[in-house]
């Protein structure tokens, strides 16, 4: 498996990451083991969770807990990241980036993961309501306690990316190693601004939904009915957002291009986003150990030129 550096940083991670967001709640805790041991078999050092995975199935946390309990003595093979700021109670009371909400969340967080640090503590989307600079001077504090090695975020748009990294440098803290955002080939909206600014700051990309919530594995057919099962089968909310029109299209022409190039769609969506040079690892989720096997298949062997230049033939002009 491929290692990079994620940014500027010295943090080194695999290729392809593991996405925890099923461990404990849409698959069981036995499924799960098999999910996280078969990624570390694979060579899978990356592990990205966060604090509210799990909880549409089972529990706020659940996805934390299950992972913490499978681990083991295998806690220190890995680079453990997790996400905090997403409401944590039906009341929407647990919630943000405030230094008081932080103390907790991080301690709830290390309990859960039964771990005496996190390797990558990433806020899991903006907060309004708290100054930055106190975000950034609560994490500062953190990382001094050795409770977190480095932070990041996740869903920032590229002026509060910034307007954080200014801010830090201002008040002498570490500032963000990385963004996890949403791209892929049918999601390129990060190429419009997000991505210009994480590179002027030296960040590092973690894309998650590599493969558009199941879409580019050409599981899904045009007018037929969603595997039973799917993601797109469970979270409805997706379909309106991938299965449209201008979609099936691009899909039929990476089709075209996957078989003159005797590539799968699963192998253009890794290479194509490998083939960025801000991408540290792709996270990618599995409910089952073949998906992980697959995943790292997937990655196994980078595009050629010809092969990009194929893909980039095909793509609207403007990010989707």
């Amino acid at each position: 498996m491929e290692q990079r550096h994620l940014g500027r940083s010295g943090l080194i991670v695999s290729a392809v990451g593991l996405g925890c967001n099923n461990l404990g709640g849409r698959i069981d805790l036995e499924e799960s083991r098999a999910v996280v041991h078969q990624a570390l078999d694979s060579g899978i050092t990356l592990f990205d969770v966060a604090d509210v995975y799990g909880r549409r199935e089972a529990h706020y946390g659940a996805s934390e807990e299950a992972l913490g309990a499978i681990l083991g003595p295998r806690r220190n093979d890995i680079v453990l990241a997790t996400k905090f700021g997403m409401p944590m109670d039906a009341e929407g009371r647990r919630q943000g980036a405030s230094r008081r909400y932080i103390r907790e969340a991080v301690e709830a967080s290390l309990r859960r993961l039964r771990t005496d640090r996190i390797d990558l503590y990433q806020i899991h989307t903006p907060d309004p309501a708290t100054p930055i600079e106190e975000t950034l001077r609560a994490l500062d504090d953190l990382i001094r306690g050795g409770k977190v090695l480095y932070t990041g975020c996740s869903n920032f748009p590229a002026w509060q990316i910034a307007d954080a990294q200014h801010v830090a440098r201002a008040a002498g803290v570490p500032g963000f190693i990385s963004c996890q955002d949403e791209l892929s080939l049918l999601a390129r909206g990060a190429e419009r601004a997000l991505i210009p600014a994480m590179r002027h700051f030296g960040l590092g990309l973690l894309p998650y939904f590599p493969l558009a919530s199941g879409v580019l594995t050409g599981k899904y057919r045009r007018d037929a009915p969603l595997p039973e099962g799917s993601r797109l089968g469970v979270w409805t909310y997706l379909r309106d957002r991938y299965l449209t029109g201008a979609n099936w299209t691009l899909l039929d022409g990476l089709a075209a291009v996957a078989d003159t190039h005797g590539r799968t769609l699963t192998e253009l969506a890794f290479g194509w986003l490998l083939a960025h040079d801000l991408v540290g690892s792709v996270i990618a989720g599995a409910t089952r150990p073949a998906q992980v096997l697959a995943n790292v298949a997937a990655a196994a062997r980078p595009l050629s030129t010809a092969e990009l230049d194929a893909i980039t033939a095909i793509l609207p002009p403007d990010a989707a």
